[in-house]
């Protein structure tokens, strides 16, 4: 991979082998602010695979951060490990020594395979870790806001296709109920929606069932987009839309909390030749960056979860910039998101007094 042409401001690869850390830290962009994104702990098959994904994940993080009307650039890291078996103090610690190298221009927070009391661990050597635990002044849980956020952006959508605001009566097909789906499940269901679920880990689905028993739940992901459904949210890990999927999918709405939901671009054309409203990920998950960003500030959930409200909005507005323009939703928020990049970013070249 041609990571000198990729775009991205700097890479960093981060190694010690006496706790076994191996990472990689991508900072995409700064011209908003500090690089703001989470930290991956996933077994990659390779470095290669490992690179791949975070240099997507991090672009990602600048257009999200810059739609959000936040103060705040992109980037991602990943440790390479299986976070069950492999993360221990001594890995988190050094991989904080890392991010605090790095002197600010990457913030990190929890992603995938890692939770708030690991960011606990890894502000012990680093003042830029971020989505802490509520014992230590954090924010807390920050998949609770990114899906709220998914939920208004599904709201919009709703607005957008049928008129009205609300899922009440519609079947929501989720795939994935970790952190973000079973919270967006909650959400549904209070709404009046009809759900159906599905997860690679049972006990998942079982502890949702626990909680929501009106639920429904299939065997896996291939027969999820087979069932009936009228929007379809997945809330796992990226590339989720292929064209296999999106050729059987009868969803009218795609609006879910994983990332790089679009396996290539030409998904995106291939959504809209089938009538499918699609809502960019980068946009309706942005409520968990909203949520690690207020704790810069003393946190305070209502504030954020007040901002996070405005995903609604924004997303009506890409919904119909993307008609207006006859352009896919993805490429609107896309232009949106550059725009702010460019107008805010260069205002880092007027020279200020010091």
């Amino acid at each position: 991979m041609d990571v000198l042409g990729s775009g991205h401001e700097q890479v960093v690869f981060c190694s010690d082998p006496e706790s076994g850390l191996r990472a990689i830290i991508a900072i995409h962009s700064t011209a908003l602010g500090p690089a703001l994104g989470g930290t991956r702990f996933y077994p990659y098959a390779s470095e290669a695979a490992a690179l791949a994904d975070v240099l997507a994940l991090a672009r990602g993080m600048t257009y999200k951060n810059s739609l959000a009307g936040l103060d705040l650039g992109g980037g991602k890291a990943v440790i390479i490990g299986d976070p069950r078996t492999d993360k221990t103090e001594p890995l988190l610690r050094a991989y904080g020594r890392f991010v605090e190298a790095l002197g600010g221009r990457y913030l990190t927070a929890c992603d995938v395979g890692t939770y708030n009391a690991d960011l606990d661990v890894v502000a012990r050597e680093t003042r830029f870790a971020h989505g802490r635990s509520e014992a230590y002044g954090g924010c807390g849980d920050s998949s609770v806001l990114t899906a709220y956020g998914v939920f208004q952006g599904m709201r919009a959508a709703a607005q957008h296709c049928w008129g009205s605001p609300s899922l009440a009566g519609r079947t929501v097909a989720v795939a994935g109920v970790g952190k973000v789906g079973s919270w967006l499940v909650g959400h549904l269901v209070e709404d009046g929606a009809d759900v159906v679920v599905t997860d690679v880990d049972p006990a998942a689905v079982e502890r949702l069932q626990a909680r929501h028993p009106g639920v429904r739940a299939v065997a896996d992901t291939a027969a999820l987009v087979r069932t009936a459904h009228d929007v379809y949210a997945p809330c796992a890990l990226g590339g989720a839309l292929d064209r296999e999927t999106v050729a059987v999918l009868p969803a009218r709405i795609v609006c879910g909390g994983a990332n790089n939901q679009l396996a290539t671009p030409e998904v995106a054309r291939q959504l809209i030749e089938r009538g499918i409203l699609y809502a960019p990920d980068y946009l309706v998950n942005a409520g968990g960056v909203i949520q690690v960003e207020d704790e810069r500030h003393g946190f305070s959930f209502e504030r954020a979860q007040a901002k996070a409200s405005g995903i609604f909005d924004v997303a009506l507005r890409v919904f119909q910039e993307a008609d207006r323009a006859g352009i896919a939703p993805a490429e609107a928020a896309d232009r949106l998101a550059e725009e702010r990049v460019r107008s805010v970013g260069r205002l880092a070249t007027i020279r200020l007094p010091r």
